[in-house]
């Protein structure tokens, strides 16, 4: 195996703009191997550098180890590194001449689990780690639960030290056909299994010669070859609208244009849009892209769209295509993940901030708290406390354009803060969960509201 120390060619500008971008993250129960899969990844597609491998064999010549720890390539916290755990979301960044990277490293206490759904609400793949010799824990069901909460595409399911078990097929095996029929049950709609050492190496970067008898791809392999096509780019068109550009020079008297990146979708010169919540429409007249006039433009680029008429339109304002206008709503219906040590309760005065746009708001109602060990649903418990699931009904002080979450991550997400203080209180996403909760009875919706 060639070391990540060897001098290798640096993929040149041209060379990344013409690959596509993958999001992942990772997710395991404690002692799984997580950050030692990272560190593989990184140290056998050669993407660290030489004097962050020499610190990280001087301290582990310190502690008396004959080899690398490559976890310490992840692990950067001080605690993280005494105790040999992962306590935070790492974020790596790296690449190879077939794609970039932007991945997650989550932790796999069960009291982070909200750390979990913070790196894995943007991932296009999430991996799965599980020890061979302990198989598919209530953890591993707990992640899968997550993956698919949160309509994660792509699922790897690494089996990781198989070399502590032999490489047996028929350990890799019975654990894959239980954590697929489990993932596929939730709604899971493509998971990969694939046996690894993440130690030695195998399966990781390089195919393994222990493990013969698996035909598969490697980790990375599967990371740079595992179709994007999901992208949001086929979903519904929105542009959140982050900025009113008006010059107001003599070169542009007159110019007037609505910039933001987009959320979704596709926009084209000509397009009749609408403008919510206030329902005027219009006509896309041009479309700039980094200066540029364009015809077509796509997510996730940042524009600024031209429109043929003067509209009273500013920050937090949605432009859509008229002909697949979402509905504006104030009663938002919703499975949240609580991630605020603070407990959310019913009738917790809160901002809601979806896209651009930040309302005032009420918590109407919890119905639901999901227990993920065995998806039941705890009815009314009456608050949600940190690293909860729950459904929630919320109140808006003013109409918002909501996408369900199921058709689109983007704009079928947004975050509830504490106004007193800035805190990000609860991550949620609209619509439905996959384990829907039984109708509950509303006694009293209007009592007690002022807006």
């Amino acid at each position: 195996m060639t070391s990540a120390t060897e001098p290798t060619e640096p993929l040149s500008v041209e060379q990344l703009s013409a690959t596509t971008l993958l999001r992942f993250a990772t997710a395991g129960s404690v002692d799984d191997g997580k950050s030692t899969l990272v560190g593989r990844l990184l140290h056998d597609s050669k993407s660290i550098l030489t004097d962050q491998l020499e610190a990280v064999e001087r301290v582990s010549a310190d502690r008396g180890q004959d080899a690398p720890d490559l976890a310490l390539l992840t692990d950067g916290l001080r605690a993280e590194r005494e105790q040999g755990i992962t306590i935070d979301v790492a974020y790596r960044y790296f690449a190879t001449a077939r794609r970039r990277f932007i991945l997650a490293d989550t932790p796999g206490h069960v009291q982070y689990t909200r750390n979990m759904v913070t790196g894995a609400s943007t991932a296009d793949l999430a991996v799965v780690l599980v020890d061979a010799r302990n198989g598919v824990i209530e953890q591993t069901r707990r992640h899968a639960a997550v993956a698919a909460l949160l309509r994660v595409p792509h699922v790897v399911l690494a089996v990781n030290k198989m070399d502590l078990v032999g490489y047996q097929e028929s350990v890799f095996a019975a654990i894959a056909e239980e954590f697929t029929a489990y993932a596929s049950e939730l709604g899971v709609p493509e998971i990969t299994a694939i046996p690894i050492s993440a130690l030695a190496g195998d399966n990781v970067v390089e195919p393994s010669a222990n493990m013969d008898w698996y035909g598969g791809p490697t980790v990375l392999e599967h990371l740079e070859t595992v179709p994007v096509s999901h992208d949001l780019a086929h979903c519904h068109a929105r542009l959140p609208v982050q900025y009113v550009i008006r010059p107001q020079s003599a070169e542009h008297p007159d110019y007037r244009g609505y910039a933001g990146q987009i959320a979704a979708g596709t926009f084209r010169v000509g397009e009749s849009v609408t403008v919510l919540p206030s329902g005027r429409t219009s006509k896309v007249a041009g479309i700039d892209l980094l200066g540029t006039p364009v015809d077509i433009a796509w997510t996730p680029q940042s524009v600024t769209l031209l429109l043929a008429d003067d509209i009273d339109i500013s920050r937090g304002d949605l432009l859509v295509p008229s002909k697949d206008a979402p509905p504006t709503t104030q009663d938002v219906e919703a499975t949240v993940c609580h991630v605020a040590d603070q407990p959310l309760t019913v009738g917790h005065r809160v901002l809601l901030k979806h896209g651009t746009r930040t309302v005032k708001a009420i918590v109407k109602d919890i119905p639901s708290r999901l227990t993920l060990d065995d998806l039941s649903l705890h009815p009314h418990p009456g608050r949600l406390v940190a690293n909860d699931i729950g459904r929630v009904k919320i109140r808006t002080a003013e109409p918002l354009p909501l996408d369900s979450y199921a058709d689109s991550r983007r704009t079928g997400a947004f975050i509830l803060i504490d106004p007193s203080d800035g805190t990000t209180l609860t991550a949620g996403m609209v619509g439905e969960s996959f384990a829907a909760p039984q109708p509950v009875k509303d006694e009293g919706d209007d009592d007690g509201w002022d807006f």
